[in-house]
C-alpha cells in the first residue's frame, strides 16, 4: 500500500470548491459546502444508516433493470462476476455508481480510478451495511463532444504521442458513432507505443471490426472496461437505450411539466454559490432546460438541446431549421419512445439514480461541482439526496521514475512544475557544496545588509524608505538571478541532470497536465504487464489503494 498522500492542492488548478468539499469533514462550522452535500465525503454516514435510498424497488422495476443490464453486459462479454452482481440487483442489492465518457482506448487514467473507487467503496458498504452492494460504470454515451474522447494520449521516450481516430463530427450521441478499419492503423501505433504488451491486443478485441462485430465508440469502451475489471465484477451500462430511459421516464417527465419550477431553483443555487466565492460549473440561462431531443435527420441520429419560449413552447434548432413543440407533445414522445429524450449534465445524475438504486456516486472535481447545482433537482425530483463521493485522485510512478527521484531526492510536489524549472532545481542542488556555501553566505549576508539600509532610509525619510526597498528588490533579484546562473552552469556540466528532469516531468507531469487527466490509463496497464505479467495485478492495486480513503492525492509507486 503507498503511504504517501498529499493535500489536494499539490495539484495545479484544483478549484476552490473541490478542496472545501474535501475539506468538509475538519469542521463542524455551518457552511454552504456542508448544506449542499451533506455529510463528511470521507467518513461512513453515507452508508451507515439505510435512509430512503435504501428503500426497495419494486420487483418489476428491479426484474426490468437486471434483463436489461443482463443482455446489454454479455453484449460487452461481461465476466461471471458481473453477471452474479446484476442476479444480487435482482435481488435487492444496492448500488455504488461511477460513470465517464466514452473515451477512446478507455481515455485518461482517471477513469480505471473512478471504476477501482466504486469497486472499493461497494465492498466497504456491504461489509458495513449487511446489504448487498455492487460497482456500476455509466457510460456517458448520449454526449456530443466528440474531439473530447477521438483521442488518446500515449508516452513514447521522449514526449506525449496523442492519436487521433478522426471521426467524423457530427451532433450525434458520441456513443453510436461507428468505427470502421480505419482503427486499425491506430491499433499499430497504440501497440509499438505500448511495447506490445497484452493490452495491445486486448484493444484490437475491443475496437478493431471484425465479422459479427462492428464497433462504436460505446462498445470498444465497454468491452474494455468490462474486460479490465472482469475479476471485480463491475457492471458496465450504457443507459441510452429505450428500456432504460422507460426506468427514468418520471424524470423525464417532471423535468418537462416542472420545467419553470427548476430553472428557478437552479438560477438560486447559481447565486448562492457566486455570493459564497465559488462559480456554477453549469451555466443555466432563462428560458434553457436540462433536456435534450433526439431526431433522426438524413437517416442519423441528432441530438439538440430543448429550450422553453415565452409562449410555453419547447424549441429545438436554429434558424430555419427551428421546430416548436407543445408540451403534450413531448409528453407524447416521451411515451411513445422514451429514448429521444434526453438528460442534460445537471439532470442526468437524478436520471441515474431513477434508474439504479443508487447508495453513492463516485464522482472527480467537475462531478463535484455539478453536484452542487444537481441538488437542487434531486430534492424536487427524487426527494432525497444522493451522496457524492470523491474518487482516487493518484499518480503512479513507475519504478525507473521512482529510482531518479530518489537519486534527486524528488518528491511529488517538486515534479508539479515545468521541466526548466525542476532542471534549475536538480542542478542547485548538485552544486559543489563549496559554491551552495558561498552563495549562501553571500545571501543572507546581502539581505541583512539591504535590510538595514531599508531601516535607516525609512526612518529618515518615508518616500527614501520606498526607494530602498524599490533598489533592495532589484539587487535581491540580480542575486537570485545569479543562483540560477550557478545552477545552469551546473546543467551544462552535467548533462543528465536536464534529462532527469525531462523524464520526471514527462511521465508525471506531462504537458503541464496532472498525470491522471492527460495519460491514457492502458499506459499503466501495458507497464504493469511488462513486468508482472499480466493486468489482473494492477488493477487490484487500484482497487486496494482507492480502499485507503487518503484525502487528497496519492502517490502509488509501482
Amino acid at each position: 500500500m503507498s503511504t504517501e498522500c498529499y493535500p489536494i492542492a499539490t495539484l495545479p488548478h484544483t478549484t476552490k470548491l473541490f478542496r472545501d468539499f474535501l475539506a468538509m469533514g475538519e469542521s463542524a462550522a455551518p457552511s454552504p459546502i456542508r448544506e449542499w452535500f451533506g455529510a463528511d465525503p470521507r467518513g461512513h454516514a453515507w452508508m451507515s444508516k439505510p435512509a430512503a435510498s435504501l428503500v426497495p424497488a419494486s420487483s418489476h422495476r428491479t426484474s426490468a433493470l437486471a434483463d436489461a443490464l443482463q443482455a446489454q453486459s454479455r453484449a460487452f462479454g461481461a465476466g461471471p462476476a458481473a453477471l452474479a452482481n446484476i442476479e444480487r440487483l435482482r435481488a435487492g442489492a444496492r448500488a455504488v455508481v461511477t460513470g465517464q465518457q466514452v473515451g477512446l482506448f478507455g481515455g485518461p487514467l482517471l477513469t480505471l480510478l473512478k471504476a477501482a473507487t466504486a469497486v472499493a467503496r461497494a465492498k466497504q458498504a456491504t461489509a458495513a451495511t449487511g446489504v448487498e452492494h455492487v460497482p456500476i460504470f455509466w457510460l456517458a454515451t448520449e454526449d456530443h463532444d466528440l474531439a473530447e474522447i477521438d483521442q488518446v494520449a500515449l508516452l513514447s521516450k521522449s514526449a506525449v504521442e496523442t492519436l487521433r481516430l478522426g471521426a467524423k463530427s457530427h451532433v450525434a450521441p458520441v456513443g453510436n458513432i461507428a468505427i470502421d478499419a480505419s482503427i486499425n492503423a491506430l491499433l499499430d501505433e497504440a501497440s509499438e507505443l505500448l511495447h506490445y504488451a497484452p493490452v495491445s491486443e486486448l484493444l484490437r478485441e475491443c475496437y478493431a471490426p471484425r465479422a459479427g462485430y462492428a464497433p462504436t465508440f460505446a462498445s470498444g469502451f465497454a468491452r474494455l472496461m468490462a474486460r479490465l475489471f472482469a475479476d471485480h465484477g463491475l457492471v458496465v451500462m450504457d443507459a441510452a437505450g429505450r428500456e432504460f430511459h422507460a426506468l427514468g421516464a418520471s424524470t423525464l417527465r417532471f423535468a418537462i411539466e416542472h420545467a419553470e419550477e427548476l430553472e428557478s431553483a437552479l438560477l438560486a443555487r447559481t447565486a448562492e454559490l457566486e455570493a459564497a466565492g465559488y462559480h456554477a460549473q453549469v451555466l443555466v440561462k432563462p428560458g434553457s432546460s436540462l433536456l435534450f431531443l433526439v431526431s433522426e435527420i438524413n437517416g442519423a441520429p441528432h441530438r439538440e438541446p430543448l429550450r422553453r419560449a415565452e409562449d410555453g413552447s419547447w424549441k429545438v434548432g436554429a434558424g430555419s431549421s427551428t421546430k416548436s413543440y407543445s408540451t403534450a407533445e413531448l409528453l407524447a414522445i416521451l411515451a411513445a419512445a422514451p429514448e429521444r429524450i434526453s438528460p442534460n449534465a445537471l439532470l442526468r445524475p437524478v436520471f441515474q439514480d431513477t434508474i439504479l438504486p443508487t447508495t453513492a456516486y463516485i464522482g472527480g472535481p467537475a462531478e463535484v461541482a455539478y453536484f452542487a447545482q444537481s441538488v437542487v433537482l434531486y430534492q424536487r425530483i427524487l426527494g432525497r439526496i444522493t451522496p457524492i463521493l470523491p474518487r482516487l485522485t493518484a499518480t503512479l510512478i513507475e519504478p525507473a521514475i521512482g529510482e531518479i527521484m530518489a537519486q534527486h531526492e524528488v518528491a511529488l510536489p517538486d515534479a508539479m512544475r515545468s521541466t526548466e524549472e525542476l532542471a534549475q532545481r536538480l542542478a542547485a542542488r548538485a552544486m559543489p557544496i563549496e559554491t551552495k556555501r558561498r552563495l549562501a553566505e553571500t545571501g543572507n549576508a546581502l539581505d541583512q545588509a539591504l535590510a538595514a539600509a531599508q531601516q535607516y532610509l525609512g526612518g529618515l525619510d518615508e518616500s527614501l524608505g520606498r526607494s530602498a526597498a524599490v533598489s533592495a528588490s532589484k539587487m535581491r533579484y540580480q542575486m537570485n538571478r545569479l543562483r540560477r546562473l550557478a545552477a545552469t552552469f551546473e546543467l551544462h556540466k552535467e548533462t543528465c541532470l536536464r534529462k532527469h528532469a525531462e523524464s520526471i516531468t514527462l511521465h508525471l507531469f506531462p504537458n503541464a497536465h496532472p498525470q491522471e487527466r492527460l495519460l491514457a490509463g492502458v499506459w499503466f496497464v501495458a507497464a504493469w504487464e511488462a513486468a508482472h505479467g499480466d493486468s489482473s495485478g494492477f488493477i487490484a492495486r487500484l482497487v486496494e489503494e482507492a480502499a485507503s480513503q487518503c484525502p487528497g492525492h496519492q502517490v502509488i509507486r509501482l
